[in-house]
């Protein structure tokens, strides 16, 4: 009765073993994500030490994202043909392999070749983690596992970036690259030997052929604004991230030395805003969450990219007002995206749908770079701000589309 009259439904408790399979789902997705956005703030430190310029830095970026949309469609055809979980070492394995060469690189076009392997297994990844959490979680649960997962990002930020970050210092850039091979063995090794297969894709009909099935998932008309959405959501990570160290250095004149406390600071603040806003999924509606977190974002975005020199404190209630509403969208949304496709279709479905996010991202990491324009002397990067735009713009684009999706997949109340 109390339910029926706040509007919030009620949740259903994990087991134990949900628990420990949201646990392993979300250090995975830790890794994979520190993987990608330690090149971020190292770039202050990568550009000159190998003579990158922004264009080519922007290049770096999206060299994996390229790589992981080209195999990531690849995957799709055989995603749902194979038990989820030996499909996730594969590529598990082939990911810790890419970043162990991104640690021995010594020139730019080494760098560039790591990222593209990093890219080929890691791309895959993300959409193999959501298929699986689609297979074990109903929709009533999948906010709150999509917001667990969800802290992976601020995971990376509180104990990832601040880490990476001193290891740079301490050592050069090349250390956090080994760190995060050091850490992602001993989680392969959990994944070997305590998950459970994960096959329910397997009892059912599969379709013949693995290409019928790629282009039957493509061209389903149901599935279409889905995609859209997953190519538009990436939007503002792949364009302000690549830069962001870079522009509150130079822009905002903040010393390298204070960057890990702003990424700490951060992170644990949006680790405890991950799990509340798969909650509030949950309880209140997805696309409720969604419309909230697309505000704050327009808000925070426009305001940081227009940032002038500001104080330390300025800078982290910004970076963390920004990140809430990040959040607010993408959890809300991979829940809905997560049930629409049906069974036999989810592995591809999600393996699409990280191909033409990762496409999207380095097509918006590359646009960045050269949009970007960097003084001479090292000087303030100019036209951060023309990012902001288009990241708005984009934002409340997918806020338009998005109630198309949650009119396809209607919460019960």
């Amino acid at each position: 009765m109390n339910a029926a009259k706040t509007g919030k439904r009620p949740r259903v408790a994990f087991t134990g073993y949900q628990k420990f399979v949201i646990a392993i789902l979300s250090f995975l997705q830790f890794s994979i994500i520190l993987d990608f956005m330690i090149i971020s703030p190292l770039g202050a430190m990568v550009m000159p030490a190998l003579d990158m310029t922004p264009r080519q830095f922007g290049l770096a970026v999206s060299a994996y994202a390229f790589s992981a949309g080209v195999s990531g469609l690849l995957a799709a055809g055989f995603a749902d043909r194979f038990d989820r979980k030996r499909l996730l070492l594969f590529f598990y394995v082939g990911f810790v392999g890419g970043t162990l060469l991104c640690g021995l690189a010594q020139t730019y076009p080494m760098l560039l070749g790591a990222r593209i392997v990093t890219g080929l297994f890691g791309g895959v990844i993300g959409s193999v983690v959501l298929a699986i959490a689609t297979d074990l979680f109903p929709l009533e649960m999948r906010g709150r596992v999509m917001g667990f997962i969800g802290t992976a990002f601020a995971a990376s930020q509180v104990l990832g970036l601040p880490t990476a970050l001193y290891l740079a210092n301490r050592w050069d850039w090349h250390a956090p690259f080994f760190a995060i091979v050091a850490v992602a063995v001993p989680a392969g090794l959990v994944i070997a030997f305590w998950m459970k297969p994960v096959t329910e894709n397997l009892t059912l009909t599969q379709e013949h052929s693995p290409w019928m099935h790629l282009i039957h998932t493509v061209m389903e008309p149901r599935y279409r604004l889905a995609f859209i959405l997953t190519m538009l959501l990436p939007t503002g990570g792949y364009m302000l991230m690549p830069f962001g160290t870079a522009f509150m250095v130079d822009n905002i004149h903040l010393s390298l030395s204070t960057l890990p406390t702003i990424y700490l600071i951060t992170g644990l603040c949006t680790v405890f805003v991950g799990p509340a806003v798969g909650k509030a999924s949950d309880s209140f509606g997805k696309f409720n969450t969604f419309c909230f977190g697309t505000i704050l974002t327009v808000i925070m975005v426009a305001i940081w990219t227009n940032l002038g020199q500001a104080a330390l404190t300025t800078v982290i209630v910004v970076n963390v007002l920004l990140f809430t509403g990040i959040f607010s969208r993408m959890i809300p949304a991979q829940a809905l995206f997560t049930a629409i496709p049906e069974v036999t279709k989810r592995g591809a479905f999600n393996a699409v749908s990280a191909s033409l996010q990762q496409f999207a991202g380095g097509v918006s990491a590359a646009i960045a770079g050269t949009i970007i324009v960097e003084t001479a002397g090292g000087g303030p990067l100019q036209h951060f701000n023309w990012l902001g735009d288009i990241v708005i713009v984009m934002s409340l684009v997918s806020l338009a589309l998005m109630y198309f999706v949650h009119r396809q997949v209607p919460e019960a109340h």
